[in-house]
């Protein structure tokens, strides 16, 4: 009984790590909201129309074959916005080849 205690115990932290990212819609929120939610969640993925784009903070954690980069996108009302921390393909990394 000690033993699965002791397991669970050591699993929560991990569980809580392993979570995917957060989905938000661009068109939903304004640009201010935008990045409170990605400083917030740490790991967003921010629909843009059909496509999308994932932003983590803190930016030096971006995964292998991505690069820090900026990404422009328009807001719920219409304003263009300008995010840091986007995590976007890198095509010079050997993780790509």
């Amino acid at each position: 009984m000690r033993c699965l205690i002791l397991a669970v115990a050591c699993l929560l932290p991990t569980v809580s790590l392993a979570a995917g990212p957060v989905k938000v819609d661009a068109k939903d929120y304004s640009c201010a909201q935008l990045a409170q939610i990605i400083r917030q969640s740490k790991k967003v993925y921010v629909r843009l129309g059909f496509g999308g784009r994932n932003f983590r903070y803190p930016p030096a954690q971006c995964g292998p074959g991505d690069k820090l980069g900026t990404a422009s996108l328009r807001d719920g009302s219409g304003r263009k916005c300008l995010l840091d921390y986007a995590c976007i393909n890198d095509p010079m990394s050997m993780y790509n080849y």
